[in-house]
């Protein structure tokens, strides 16, 4: 076992601490706070008054449950496959499934029965068949796998019928929706969590593991984001029923998904959790990627020749923490580039890279006093050295599942929580910071690019430390 040096942990994060209108034209997501004039600093965004009685979901655990009974809206190529993943963990059934397309509900009920699973109940056919499906008392926890603009009315209608809730990215689009999800999960006493599978990744996790240990020094900075040539699965008249992901590049310049980076890089600099994010500055480039590719592999009557591409192919938001950090997130799914989320973080002591080393892991370091001569190092014996439990005790099991293991990991480890009455790894605090990022891109980018406020969905208790994704081990209840 290597020497840590010793940094407190105090300091690791932070030092002295003393204190969807994209879509839906709701809300104010497209424009600046009325407070905040052009040219003017960024306005603070004030915190909406609790109502009597509301309190924080802060630290809430799950009531303990001896099955969890899971519900799954939308059955495309992600509800899917994420029914069965639901379905493999022990102690979970999936009790009803639900898609605007009967037949989707229906193959899926058949694919898990064909699994040894017992059936589910099937809804669809209409728009609001999800509803009747909420009504039911055989459902303990919600996920949602539709298109963007419907996960806000979606998530907050299942809150309301007493469910937990798993939300896949992002959790809604608008800041009045944000704040409504953070009250509404408040008010109902229900979790409602952001689907991050990435903040389960194994390199994610062993670099948060390094970040509170101590290795990186005093953490200063960090970048993440979502780098996914996606331009023909965007074309594709199958992949994204009725072209609804390529439609938000008609409507809005903003950073739709770069949760997948942003988050594990939160969560290493302990945001809500000692620190927060305070101001972002967005920058946008040209939109050429789709244009482009569409004039040189789509035939001219494809209904795309009817559209014209709005948003910037990279979308690079700038983050500032309280305790002086900085962030970069980026979102380009429209260019021609290897698949990357950046995932890097940095600090007095050394530096971690992802998508940038030539071993297995993909990733390399350099570390003083370990390190010297200016040379990049593996990064395989630190992941080995500071390996999250979580991985070493179901990786094998979760290297069959998707993304590479990721997908399984976070659907154990919320069943786990919800079986064992534990606190959740990631709440509806993490869940509406790391997607506040969408509308206040457009925020930003309607002035001039200038610095707006993020706003504090913890009403103050970002200040005090507490756990995360960085859990102690615990065991999977006895099935």
């Amino acid at each position: 076992m290597r020497e840590v040096p010793e940094v407190p942990r105090r300091s690791v994060l932070g030092g002295a601490v003393a204190t969807g209108a994209l879509a839906l034209g709701t809300g104010a997501l497209g424009a600046a706070p009325a407070s905040a004039a052009p040219g003017s600093g960024p306005a603070e965004q004030s915190a909406p008054r609790r109502r009597p009685g509301q309190k924080t979901m802060i630290g809430v655990p799950y009531a303990v449950h001896r099955t969890v009974r899971v519900a799954v809206i939308g059955l495309g190529n992600r509800g899917s496959g994420m029914s069965a993943g639901w379905a493999a963990v022990p102690g979970c059934r999936v009790t009803a499934v639900c898609d605007i397309r009967a037949d989707r509900a229906k193959r899926v009920a058949e694919d898990l029965v064909g699994a040894g699973r017992p059936r589910p109940a099937e809804y669809g056919g209409a728009a609001d068949s999800y509803a009747a499906m909420l009504r039911r008392d055989d459902i303990d926890l919600v996920y949602i796998a539709t298109p963007w603009e419907f996960h806000y009315e979606q998530g907050r209608a299942a809150l309301l019928a007493g469910k937990h809730v798993v939300v896949e990215l992002p959790v809604a689009t608008g800041l009045d929706e944000l704040w409504d999800l953070v009250d509404t999960s408040e008010r109902t006493r229900r979790h409602l969590m952001l689907a991050e599978n990435c903040s389960y990744g194994r390199n994610e996790l062993a670099m948060l593991k390094m970040a509170h240990e101590g290795v990186f020094g005093d953490v200063t900075n960090g970048h993440g984001g979502y780098l996914h040539d996606l331009r023909e699965l965007l074309f594709s008249d199958t992949y994204y029923t009725d072209a609804w992901r390529r439609l938000w590049h008609t409507r809005s310049t903003a950073s739709f998904y770069a949760m997948h980076g942003l988050a594990p890089i939160a969560a290493a600099m302990d945001v809500n959790r000692g620190d927060r994010m305070t101001t972002l500055a967005a920058t946008a480039t040209a939109p050429k990627g789709l244009a482009d590719y569409r004039e040189r592999f789509v035939p001219r009557g494809h209904p795309s020749w009817r559209e014209k591409y709005v948003n910037g192919d990279l979308v690079t938001c700038l983050i500032e923490t309280a305790n002086g950090r900085v962030i970069r997130a980026e979102h380009d799914v429209s260019s021609p580039r290897p698949y990357s989320r950046i995932n890097s973080l940095a600090g007095s002591r050394g530096i971690f890279e992802d998508y940038a080393g030539t071993s297995a892991t993909g990733a390399r370091v350099y570390f003083e006093p370990d390190h010297s001569g200016h040379s990049w190092r593996d990064f395989a014996p630190y992941r080995k050295e500071f390996d999250h439990w979580l991985w070493k005790k179901i990786g094998d099991e979760a290297e069959g599942g998707g993304h590479g293991g990721m997908d399984y990991v976070l659907q154990w480890r919320t069943v786990q929580l919800m079986r064992a009455g534990l606190v959740p790894d990631i709440d509806v605090y993490d869940s509406a910071s790391w997607c506040a990022p969408v509308p206040l891109s457009v925020q930003s980018l309607a002035r001039g690019g200038r610095p707006v406020a993020v706003p504090d969905f913890t009403r103050g208790s970002w200040v005090n430390l507490r756990p995360g994704l960085d859990s102690r081990m615990t065991e999977m209840p006895p099935v």
